[in-house]
This record gives structure tokens, sequence and C-alpha cells, in this order.
């Protein structure tokens, strides 16, 4: 097998002295102050900065603007509320931006438990625990949210080019009846895309050329493909179960991750799943760069970012 070059960029952490840790925190506003995303680091000669990452979870390709939106949780909600963060990184690995969106009570901004992420129709979609929150992928700034009553685990969204927003429900464990994927329409109505029967704990989903959509999933190793009409029409295998990303190329060719395994798989048209490349931790929501034909993989437990150019 043809061993494929990979460059992982792993985050810098500051710690406090013990003084600075004793310092009482400034007295909270009243008012809520405005929206101001994070400031780009400067440009200087010889430095670069890597990293910036914390439980990295998904990656999404800004072609627009040529930039890796890079999206961490975090400690999680249950931990910190409102923890998250949204990073700009540049192809070359350099941190374009730390913080470009941030949870804050200050601003008015959430993101408690931010995965999977999209870009499409303007914006910057995002799923979290039970809300998809959209932010203008120019600016940063917050441009609403829809919340999904009865939803357990928001875990990755696909979106349409008019606005139409596919987003999984991973349930959990104990409450696995939860699985779903739900549909949003542009006018933020939430209704059943797919529930219940073969989709077992669905995490990563993507767009076939077709226009089909599919998931892999957490609980087994089935990759289902489900027509617009929420029709199943395809069911494939996936080299090993605790699935996360999902990429599909434009000839259909699709790459998968595995928690469980610690590796990508490749699955050409028609074909059966193959390993494309092993020894890349935690993999969770890949993003795909067309420009450089590049998977981007957020390293989740190494707060690291992993880039595999395909050849």
């Amino acid at each position: 097998m043809k061993t494929i070059a990979t460059a992982t960029f792993a985050c810098a952490c500051l710690f406090l002295t013990p003084a600075l840790a004793q310092q009482a925190p400034a007295a909270a506003t009243a008012a809520t102050e405005p929206f101001k995303a994070g400031t780009p680091l400067p440009v200087r000669p010889n430095v670069k900065t890597f990293g910036s990452f914390c439980s990295a979870e998904s990656v999404s390709v800004d072609t627009e603007h040529d930039l890796y939106v890079v999206v961490s949780p975090c400690v999680g909600t249950n931990l910190r509320p409102n923890d998250g963060y949204v990073s700009l990184v540049n192809p070359d690995g350099t941190v374009h931006t730390l913080k470009w969106i941030q949870g804050s009570d200050k601003t008015g901004v959430t993101l408690n438990d931010p995965r999977g992420s999209d870009i499409n129709h303007g914006m910057l979609y995002l799923a979290d625990n039970d809300t998809v929150r959209m932010f203008d992928i120019k600016t940063g700034e917050p441009r609403g949210e829809v919340k999904i009553d009865g939803a357990v685990f928001l875990n990755d969204l696909e979106v349409t080019d008019d606005g139409t927003v596919y987003v999984t429900d991973s349930g959990s464990n104990d409450k696995p009846d939860a699985s779903a994927i739900y549909k949003i329409t542009p006018d933020g109505q939430v209704s059943d895309f797919a529930r219940g029967g073969p989709l077992q704990r669905p995490n990563g989903i993507a767009f076939d050329p077709d226009g089909n959509i599919v998931v892999v999933l957490l609980a087994n190793t089935d990759i289902l493909t489900y027509a617009p009409d929420g029709k199943l029409v395809k069911t494939e295998n996936g080299l090993e179960g605790l699935a996360d990303g999902l990429v599909i190329l434009a000839d259909g060719t699709k790459i998968t991750t595995s928690l469980r395994a610690n590796h990508l798989a490749r699955i050409p048209p028609g074909g059966k799943a193959e390993l494309l490349v092993d020894n890349v931790f935690t993999p969770a929501s890949i993003g795909y760069d067309a420009k450089r034909n590049r998977i981007i993989v957020p390293e989740n437990q190494q707060n690291a970012i992993t880039m595999i150019d395909l050849n």
C-alpha cells in the first residue's frame, strides 16, 4: 500500500502563574457588548503559529477566502458552558485567527458544544447540542439559530445551496431511539427526514453527486444512502464502526473516518472499502480542500489537525 504523508499541527497551551490565577475576575457588565470577531494574528518574519485547537471536532473549507474553519467544542457544556470556539487556519497550517468566533455571554454568542460544520448559502452552520446555529461567513456574526425539540446530540450537518439543512442526531447509549436525521427548511421548519430502522446512531453526513443524502454510523459499519424523498436506496459496508467523518468527492468516492480504528477509509464508486491511511488518532468530522485535493482531519483528542494530500 502506498504511504500517504501527513502533517500534524498540535496546539500550544498557555498556563497562568499562581499570582495571575488568583486575581479576581472583572465584574460582569450589565449591558450586552456588541459582537466583535477575533483579530487575525500579525504577520511576523520567521514566526509561524500552529494549532489553537481544543478537542478539534470538525473542519470546513472556506473556498472564497481560502481558509480552513476549525471547530473546537473544548471541554463541553457539561463542564463549562459556552466554551466552544471557531478558528481560521491558513492552508499551510499557520493560524489566521485564533478565536474567530468564541462563545461569550458578553457578546451574546452561544457555542456550548459545537460539532459538525458546513459552509453554504453565505453562512457557517454549526451543530451545537440541540441547536443549529448560523454565522455570517464573512464577518463571523451570528445570523440566527434553530432549536430542535427532543434532539439529544446533534452531531454533523450538510446544507444545500438554498439553505436547507440536514443534521444528524447521534442519540446516546441510553437513548438509541433518538437517532435521526432532521431536515430544516430555509424558513426554519423542522421535520424528521429519517428515523429508526437501520439508522443507528448516525454521525457524518454528506451529499453524493446525484443529490442523495449519505450518512455513516457510530453503531456499525453501514453507510446509508437516502434519496431526497427519504427512501433508503443503498447500503454499503465500511471498514470499521464508530465512524465519524464523511466527505464525498466529485466522482462519488467516499472517504470516511473511524474513531475506533484511528484510520481513514476510501470507497471508490461501485467498489469496496479500502484503507486510505492509518495512525490518524481520533479522526472526527473531516473537510475536503478541492483546490489542493486534500483531506483535513481534526484529531479530536490530539488537539490537532492533520492534512492528507491525495495523489
